[in-house]
């Protein structure tokens, strides 16, 4: 049955319906007949509609199928797509791998000849060029082959220079008892040709006894064998024209170790050349001009290692020399190699010659690192103090935190003023040093320096005026009368001088202080010289307006 065919029926069914409704009701004879009629109507409509719904079901399930069915197309189709494109990906990875194992053969190419490139390694001139450099490389390695020896040789050479040293010093034990023993004859001589010059007056045999007795008692000291030994190396010097020769046997020695890059061997003879010849600046300079290779001691560190420890006890580097051996070793983080050097001019024989400028070299080359910024300035303080600059040893002392260390040097040096002490107030200025220096020393003492000439000059000060007004503030704080007691122990100032306090603080817009101490003048009655006996304090003559 078609749609209109349907609707057409229902539309009509709806009409029937209601006109045998009608005639139901109003007929009365066939009335039971009438709605048997109606009933097997309504059983036909029902079936009517049960199949339409079937019916529509069966076209839904149609429809569903035919909608997965171009699902299940639609997928094929993508998967087709997707095969086209992994095998289009394998194509390009295929790619790949042949570029990578044609770079990897290019790299692996370029190592084979060091020096040059992949595109200098197919042009045919540049390979010429290259190979004639490498036969001349070849060609001195070669000339240097046949200045040296195989291991073997150099251990039987050592060998038998420990066997030569071994037996020089053998030598030096016997020739110092033998030259004892000529002293000693010497000495029998010189008093047997007295007695017979004096006419023998003495028996012999009391004359040797006595002589005995003599050498036994003034035998021969330590220090009479220092003097021979040193006479005894002095006679071996080289001088004249043995001397230059060896100079110039040296010399030509450290150029043949430098220019092979021996620098550990150059460094060693450098520092025992006959004379210090080689212990100069511009050896030094050669040692940083050229470079190790990665993993090795850089050149300079080598040469200052070789300076600290083969040249001979008494022996300093000159000042200049000295500046540049701290300064290469700090570059190169060598700062314990430096901190044997320094602390071993205090138990041994110096090397180093401390200047003023060298330990301001440990001053302006502070690491960040806490614990190696310490250990400078603690080289720096031993520098200052043997070369007696009193003012940069507190500095350095007072960098580093001692505080009251570094008052107590204060105090304890002859020399050191108070002028000495503004100076190390303004190169660092600290509420702590200023207290402990204000200070009393004991009781009935005066301070190291002056209150009043501390804060009068720091008040001057652009740049210090803070650190007097905290000192003032301190006093201030701890309670009434300690600031007055403060003005009136001090006895290296006078009221002009604290008047001219007042007047700097109200200058600085403190005011309070300024009230303060000229409350406490005119408390005194009058202008006075101020003394640390409170008792005996002496009024001026004229009085305080």
């Amino acid at each position: 049955m078609a749609d209109h065919e349907k609707r057409a029926f229902r539309s009509s069914d709806g009409v029937f319906c209601r006109r045998l409704h009608g005639v139901i009701v109003q007929a009365t004879d066939y009335k039971r007949l009438l709605l048997t009629i109606k009933t097997e109507y309504d059983d036909i409509i029902r079936e009517l509609k049960r199949r339409e719904d079937e019916d529509r079901a069966a076209q839904q399930t149609v429809v569903a199928s035919m909608s997965h069915l171009k699902s299940l197309r639609t997928c094929q189709s993508r998967a087709n797509q997707l095969r086209d494109r992994i095998s289009e990906l394998q194509k390009e990875t295929s790619k790949l791998q042949e570029e990578m194992k044609t770079q990897r053969s290019s790299k692996e190419q370029s190592t084979w000849i060091p020096g040059l490139t992949v595109a200098q390694s197919e042009d045919p001139e540049a390979l010429v060029t290259h190979l004639q450099h490498l036969e001349t490389q070849r060609a001195a390695l070669l000339d240097r082959r046949r200045h040296c020896v195989s291991l073997a040789v150099k251990a039987e050479l050592d060998v038998k220079l420990q066997i030569a040293e071994s037996h020089r010093d053998q030598l030096s034990t016997e020739n110092g008892r033998l030259t004892v023993l000529f002293k000693h004859l010497m000495f029998m001589c010189d008093c047997l040709s007295s007695w017979e010059r004096g006419g023998r007056q003495v028996p012999l045999e009391e004359l040797v006894d006595s002589s005995l007795e003599n050498i036994r008692q003034t035998s021969v000291t330590e220090d009479d064998g220092l003097s021979i030994d040193a006479q005894l190396f002095e006679e071996e010097e080289p001088t004249g024209v043995d001397q230059s020769e060896l100079l110039t046997d040296d010399l030509d020695r450290f150029i043949e170790l430098f220019d092979s890059a021996q620098y550990e061997e150059a460094a060693l003879l450098a520092a025992r050349s006959p004379g210090g010849v080689l212990r100069s600046l511009h050896t030094m300079t050669m040692f940083k001009a050229v470079h190790a290779t990665p993993g090795s001691v850089p050149p300079p560190l080598l040469f200052i290692r070789s300076l600290l420890i083969t040249v001979p006890p008494g022996v300093e580097l000159s000042a200049p020399l000295s500046v540049q051996c701290v300064i290469s070793a700090l570059q190169h983080g060598a700062l314990q190699l430096i901190t044997h050097a320094v602390t071993q001019n205090n138990l041994y024989p110096p090397r180093l010659t401390f200047t003023e400028h060298l330990g301001d070299i440990f001053i302006e080359n502070v690491p960040n690192e806490p614990s190696e910024a310490d250990l400078c300035l603690a080289l720096a303080t031993i520098v200052y103090e043997a070369c007696g600059l009193d003012r940069k040893t507190a500095l350095s002392m007072c960098r580093r935190g001692l505080i009251h260390s570094a008052a107590e040097f204060m105090k304890h040096c002859k020399d050191f003023t108070a002028e000495d002490c503004i100076w190390v107030l303004c190169c660092l200025p600290s509420l702590s040093l200023l207290q402990v220096l204000t200070r009393p020393q004991g009781r009935g003492q005066a301070a190291f320096l002056s209150v009043g000439q501390a804060c009068s000059t720091l008040l001057a000060d652009h740049q210090q005026w803070e650190l007097a007004l905290q000192l003032l503030e301190d006093f201030v704080s701890r309670g009434p009368g300690a600031l007055q007691d403060v003005i009136l122990e001090d006895s290296g100032s006078s009221v002009d001088i604290w008047i001219y306090i007042a007047s700097l603080c109200s200058e600085l817009k403190r005011a309070d202080l300024s009230r303060a101490i000229l409350s406490i003048l005119l408390d005194q009655g009058g202008t006075r010289v101020l003394s640390p006996d409170l008792e005996g304090a002496q009024l001026m003559e004229h009085v305080f307006l």
